[in-house]
């Protein structure tokens, strides 16, 4: 005969609670009893009865991990009932964020039968009063992420066996959460022995007493609470463009958003470029505000939503990573640079005819013209020697001023374009951006100029009754302050 395991839930509290048919089961002597704790009221009642229990609670101690743990645990289980059938008992339902049963469920060397028990739940919603219909999470401590917790339920974190993890949970949750955000610790729940205590989230670990029969209660969070998160932002966006939202929001087409768009990319350089962290993140957040917002346009029309967004750019990392998310191995950035353009250029096979195909036609044109010399060179359509590009730039220079003696407006005008052209590509060989560079020596030419108009205004004097002496004069001092 086959033997088995029968899994037995041990219920919410005390004895008491326990059902008939499931105390009559333990108190048998047929079988060996094994328990995955001792420490559980049940357990303490039927050992005075004379009922013995084996236990794993030294795994606890000996292992360093909570899935070592459970996996030793089958381990030994299963050993045993190739001998002979036996009972395994748990605290709570089997059924109820018991790893080790499902890990027992997951094999086929042994028959499992689930006998029952009571669920935790029921005298815990009772104790909290709280309606679950409401919406809420049930979340493991002992292993769970940040990103899995909907602060707009009920949150009830089970396991919370020891202060170390009642510490761990804290500081998840102060991530999100001010410290005197109101939490409450339920032990015991629906027993005899039930313990419900309310403190500040910060006090979690510091003086409760926790066991494998402790709960954490966190309560919803209110709108204001959650405007970090992402979710918040979205509600936020569609509210602005709902029916009872802002007149200006709801009025924004993809071509009226356009100018926005640009300024804010430029205001976010402008902070990058000063080093001004706070006005990063300022920037950041209205550069975020146009994609939430043209994501909105999408949604409201019926074309995309911020959904489709995210899942592109999600798709699109994970593919042109594949020395990170495959198992393909890459060595260095070069080769990090060369596999993105061959995918890049895979993916785009179909919509490029061209090499130069993909530099947005709205980019500055001395960015631009570093990108197109950028492109044409990854194929071998480059100077061979720098020098080169410095005769080049030379001779440009000499037929600038050819078509400046010959007083031809248009030819200047190209002439002088050939001249940035191979600037750019000078640049692009020493490895400088064009864009930032010049950028640079914009915001230079600012600060020098603003310190001859403040040292004049000390003066009492107007900038157009100053000499160009004088102002060279200053200049030079704004650039020694420098």
């Amino acid at each position: 005969m086959k033997h088995r395991i029968e899994v037995i839930g041990l219920g919410a509290g005390d004895i008491e609670q326990l059902p008939l048919g499931i105390y009559r089961k333990l108190t048998s002597i047929e079988k060996m009893h094994f328990t995955r704790t001792l420490d559980h009221p049940v357990i303490t009642n039927l050992k005075e009865e004379g009922v013995n229990f084996t236990s794993f609670d030294y795994l606890y101690q000996r292992e360093k991990g909570f899935e070592t743990v459970y996996e030793e645990i089958v381990k030994i289980l299963l050993e045993h009932a190739q001998e002979k059938s036996i009972i395994y008992s748990v605290p709570g339902h089997p059924m109820l964020a018991e790893k080790t049963v499902q890990l027992l469920l997951n094999q086929e060397q042994v028959e499992i039968e689930i006998v029952g028990g009571q669920s935790y739940l029921d005298p815990l919603f009772a104790s909290l009063k709280i309606d679950p219909i409401e919406g809420f999470q049930f979340i493991d401590a002992t292993g769970f992420k940040r990103s899995t917790l909907n602060y707009e339920q009920h949150l009830i974190f089970c396991q919370v066996y020891d202060r170390f993890i009642a510490s761990e949970v804290k500081l998840t949750l102060l991530e999100d959460l001010p410290a005197e955000y109101p939490i409450t610790i339920i032990d015991a729940a629906g027993s005899h022995m039930e313990k419900i205590t309310t403190v500040p989230l910060e006090e979690l670990d510091h003086s409760i007493e926790v066991s494998n029969l402790t709960s954490v209660y966190v309560p919803p969070a209110n709108e204001s609470l959650r405007n970090h998160m992402f979710t918040r932002l979205r509600e936020v966006i569609a509210t602005l463009r709902g029916p009872s939202g802002c007149p200006w929001d709801k009025e924004q087409t993809h071509e009226s958003l356009r100018e926005y768009a640009i300024e804010e990319v430029y205001e976010l350089l402008e902070a990058i470029d000063e080093q001004d962290d706070e006005a990063i993140v300022e920037e950041l957040g209205d550069v975020l505000l146009q994609v939430m917002l043209h994501s909105q346009i999408g949604e409201d029309d019926g074309y995309f939503s911020i959904d489709d967004v995210i899942k592109s750019i999600t798709d699109k990392m994970i593919y042109r990573h594949p020395h990170v998310f495959s198992t393909e191995s890459i060595d260095n950035v070069d080769d990090v640079i060369t596999n993105w353009e061959a995918l890049k250029k895979e993916e785009k096979k179909d919509t490029r005819n061209s090499l130069l195909d993909g530099i947005p036609k709205g980019l500055p044109a001395l960015l631009k013209a570093y990108k197109l010399q950028k492109k044409a060179a990854k194929v071998g359509f480059d100077w061979d020697k720098v020098e080169d590009i410095w005769k080049k730039l030379d001779e440009e220079i000499q037929e600038v001023r050819q078509a400046i003696v010959n007083k031809e407006q248009v030819e200047i005008e190209k002439e002088f374009g050939d001249v940035l052209f191979v600037l750019a590509n000078l640049t692009r060989y020493y490895q400088i951006n064009p864009e930032n560079a010049l950028s640079l020596t914009n915001q230079k030419f600012i600060d020098r100029f603003s310190y001859i108009e403040k040292e004049l205004t000390k003066q009492g004097k107007e900038l157009i009754d100053s000499s160009l002496k004088e102002m060279d004069n200053l200049w030079n001092q704004a650039k020694e302050r420098e």
